[in-house]
């Protein structure tokens, strides 16, 4: 694990990244957005109103991309941004304080970068049958779905902000001057309705396949999708990042579908004592099952390669853009 950490230390590259840069106009060959996945459904309860039909078919279960082209890709392969619970693409735009977010700065080293909003999140519909048919009278309340929303106190504990509200953890990076920022990200997670075949993850599959090329990158509760859309389908999955999990593969899953493919799971800071502690020994468990099947899974935490302070909203802390620029590094000599 050493001569890892060392290694992977190696790819840092000299001098910060700061927000005083003077950066050039970004010049982009192409920008715009559209869906993947999705399918008409008959509902019997479109609406909530008691007068007129309430019946009819509707769209459920698209997920929607937002894509950007630089003028200088080449041939290098796309980013694909995958969200975590409780939150939109958003994440990984400007950061709370105001800083570049990281679909820009992979845009600006001239990687295509798609940002999705999961299935029945953000900019994707959900599906309002089940809400309308109690406002009707036709179901009873227990048969709503069960919907999360992160709560402050929740979440500071669960991103490791510290482990009491509000105190902080000592030399946190998490930019807490700005939270209000990030408590204004959290969205109502419909995910626990979707059951075990979350949509979204075909719908990755389709994406890759459509782009043909792209890293998967995706964080906490998105974490194992981009690993499940490989089992489905390989075509057009160049590589996967898994930013923070909230699960890996288990080390007795067949491990066909991650041979000789590029991976990361990267962790941040003050994983002691933590649920992420343990998740984090799990997914260590399945790189070393993957590797002996001729996988290519290195996992990381950031400490060991000169990162301290790291929340789970890695992408959001003051040095997220130096991570940034180590994970560039990462995947410009692992992906092909």
């Amino acid at each position: 694990m050493e001569s890892l950490a060392v290694a992977l230390a190696a790819l840092l590259i000299a001098g910060p990244v700061t927000a005083a840069e003077k950066l050039p106009p970004l010049t982009l060959s192409g920008q715009g957005s559209f869906f993947v996945g999705g399918k008409d459904i008959r509902s019997p309860a479109t609406t909530s109103r008691a007068t007129g039909p309430t019946d009819g078919t509707i769209m459920t279960a698209q997920v929607y991309v937002h894509y950007q082209i630089p003028a200088k890709a080449g041939k290098r392969k796309a980013i694909t941004f995958i969200h975590g619970c409780c939150l939109t693409g958003k994440t990984w735009e400007t950061t709370p304080d105001g800083r570049m977010g990281w679909d820009e700065y992979m845009l600006r080293q001239n990687y295509p970068v798609y940002v999705i909003d999961q299935a029945w999140r953000g900019r994707s519909a959900i599906d309002p049958t089940s809400l309308n048919s109690v406002k009707l009278g036709r179901e009873k309340a227990e048969s709503l779905p069960t919907v999360n929303a992160a709560s402050h106190e929740g979440a500071w504990t669960l991103f490791r902000f510290g482990t009491k509200y509000p105190e902080p953890n000592p030399g946190l990076q998490f930019p807490l001057e700005a939270q209000a920022e990030l408590w204004k990200q959290m969205v109502p997670d419909w995910s626990g309705t979707l059951g075990p075949a979350n949509p979204t993850v075909p719908a990755l599959a389709e994406l890759a396949d459509k782009i043909d090329g792209t890293v998967l990158i995706s964080h906490s509760q998105s974490g194992i999708f981009p690993f499940q859309a490989a089992a489905l389908s390989r075509k057009g999955i160049a590589g996967i990042v898994a930013i923070e999990p909230a699960a890996c593969p288990a080390a007795t899953d067949a491990m066909t579908p991650y041979a000789n493919l590029p991976i990361l799971v990267m962790f941040g800071d003050f994983l002691a004592g933590t649920s992420w502690g343990e998740t984090l020994k799990k997914c260590q468990a399945f790189a070393q099952a993957a590797n002996a099947a001729g996988g290519k899974v290195e996992v990381v935490a950031l400490p060991d390669v000169g990162f301290h302070g790291n929340s789970h909203m890695l992408m959001q802390d003051k040095n997220s853009l130096d991570v940034a620029k180590w994970l560039a590094k990462w995947i410009d000599t692992r992906v092909r």
